[in-house]
């Protein structure tokens, strides 16, 4: 089952992105070169709170199973992530009184993760069912990705738990893979595939358990806190969903904000006043964004300056020299060759 919330350049909090450079390393493959070749560049990981298009993180999952040559790289990733991960969200669910309390707590502050998708938790007679919807279309996840956030909710179960806590039974909505048994042994529990939504059920019992790491303060305290941070993303929605609008229309050219306030539903006078409340301008942004992705793209040896000006939405590679001299100080060439050195 999918839903159509939030279809509009959805992102994700750019930990997942961290976790699959930590499970590209561990398998010894060069995981800086394959975020350039994704067009994501390593600065923006510094950042805990950075988000980045799901779009974007899409082409890093293809490129991370062909390099790998691993179709279940995305139980890898899971490895690679902790519950506390997430900030205030993690610590929150850490001490829940119980997994049907930290996972109501999950469902309401989901979003702070990504908003490329929803995480419900359903009870069912004696049975809890943990649901991932995620968006359709362009922007749905990649399979890997939702492979690793199921994954991940196998994880934390046990680590609330003291690892007394498995699923009954795992249904996924991607294809069947080559190979099932790695997803057996992530889930411990048997995993059917081709199914109607992504689904791990439960025993109602396990969720209804009180658990040892309960501490009410704590978990009130970082509630507020997660609260906060969700105030925050909604703030800063809007020139995120730019942005990432901008990364995919620039290879057509450059975007006005008439159209790309169509894009998001706003009147242009609707953007504007959105943007003037937070201290944006359009141009900024659009100018903010284009240097962000240049230095990405000269990054890749096989990408010639035309091609990059293209993908800018340049018209032509002069636009985009005299561009990134006022960026940099540096010509393209120039900073190519200083950054190879």
């Amino acid at each position: 089952m999918t839903t159509d919330a939030r279809p509009d350049t959805p992102t994700a909090l750019a930990s997942w992105t961290r976790a699959i450079r930590k499970a590209l390393l561990a398998a010894g493959l060069d995981a800086e070169a394959l975020l350039a070749e994704a067009g994501i560049a390593p600065e923006r990981l510094a950042d805990p709170d950075a988000r980045l298009p799901v779009a974007q993180t899409r082409r890093l999952w293809q490129l991370a199973v062909a390099a790998s040559g691993d179709p279940a790289f995305g139980l890898r990733v899971a490895r690679q992530v902790q519950p506390t991960t997430f900030q205030a969200l993690g610590y929150a669910l850490a001490a829940s009184a119980t997994l049907a309390e930290a996972y109501a707590r999950a469902e309401r502050y989901c979003r702070i993760v990504t908003d490329a998708g929803e995480l419900k938790l359903e009870r069912h007679g004696e049975e809890c069912h943990l649901l991932l919807h995620t968006v359709g279309g362009e922007a749905a996840p990649a399979e890997e990705a939702t492979d690793a956030f199921a994954a991940l909710q196998v994880r934390t179960v046990r680590g609330l738990s003291g690892r007394s806590v498995l699923p009954l039974r795992v249904q996924l909505r991607r294809a069947p893979p080559a190979q099932a048994e790695p997803y057996r042994l992530a889930f411990h529990a048997p995993v059917s595939f081709a199914a109607a939504d992504n689904r791990l059920v439960f025993a109602a019992a396990d969720f209804d358990r009180p658990l040892e790491g309960a501490n009410p303060e704590l978990a009130r305290i970082n509630e507020g806190l997660a609260a906060q941070q969700l105030a925050r993303l909604d703030q800063a929605d809007l020139p995120a969903r730019l942005r990432a609008l901008l990364a995919e229309r620039l290879p057509d050219g450059e975007p006005t904000a008439a159209e790309l306030a169509a894009a998001l539903h706003l009147s242009l006078r609707s953007l504007q006043r959105k943007l003037a409340e937070r201290g944006l301008r359009y141009e900024n942004l659009l100018d903010d964004t284009r240097r962000e992705l240049a230095l990405a793209r000269l990054r890749e040896a096989r990408l010639s300056l035309n091609e990059i000006a293209f993908l800018l939405g340049f018209s032509d590679a002069s636009s985009f020299s005299r561009a990134f001299r006022r960026w940099t100080g540096l010509a393209p060439s120039a900073w190519r060759e200083q950054q190879s050195g």
